[in-house]
């Protein structure tokens, strides 16, 4: 069985600490990343490795995330990955800064992102696991996820993103239903200093 894990965000050093790449970040915290071997290919660069005899791909689309879907697609048609084993991180304004959730299939909550993996990919019957970055209490929320942390958010932004990878490593090594039992709507940060 081939896996899919497909972290949304934008190319280009601008946008690279903005909320929007949130799942970027996390990507690039697991424990074994600094071991993937990274190709460009599928508009964007991807890796893979085979963990407990089944092989997961890793994705960071290149096209901008609007248009997302287009990498994925490539990617899922080459290696003939369901669309059922494809897992999205990605960020999410419905959820407070710091708080993770898991979810299977389901809508889209005008994720821009994850519109663009259904209308290129066949449906919305894929895994996603929801990077809680908050809403702004003033202005646009378009200008709120290309903007960096806040002061606050930028001290535990590390612990955030280490707990968030441990709960990818969860996924891949447990399994995505028995990691969203122990993560899902999981307050990644000390409450107290959110």
């Amino acid at each position: 069985m081939n896996v899919l894990i497909v972290a949304l965000g934008n190319p280009g050093r601008e946008y690279e600490n903005t909320r929007h790449n949130i799942a970027w970040m996390v990507l690039d915290r697991l424990s074994f990343c600094r071991e993937l071997v990274w190709k460009e290919k599928f508009k964007g660069v991807f890796a893979s490795k085979d963990i407990n005899g089944t092989k997961f791909y890793f994705l960071k689309p290149y096209t901008f995330m609007n248009l997302s879907g287009r990498s994925v697609s490539a990617l899922m048609s080459f290696y003939q990955i369901d669309l059922k084993n494809v897992v999205v991180l990605h960020d999410e304004m419905d959820l407070p800064f710091g708080t993770i959730a898991f979810k299977e299939g389901g809508g889209l909550a005008g994720h821009n992102g994850l519109k663009s993996i259904t209308e290129n990919c066949g449906g919305q019957d894929f895994k996603r696991i929801r990077m809680g970055v908050g809403r702004p209490s003033v202005g646009d929320s378009k200008d709120w996820v290309l903007s960096t942390f806040n002061k606050n958010e930028a001290i535990h932004l590390d612990i955030y993103l280490d707990n968030a990878a441990k709960a990818v490593e969860d996924s891949i090594k447990l399994g995505f239903s028995k990691a969203a039992g122990s993560y899902s709507r999981k307050c990644l940060v000390p409450v107290a200093d959110k």
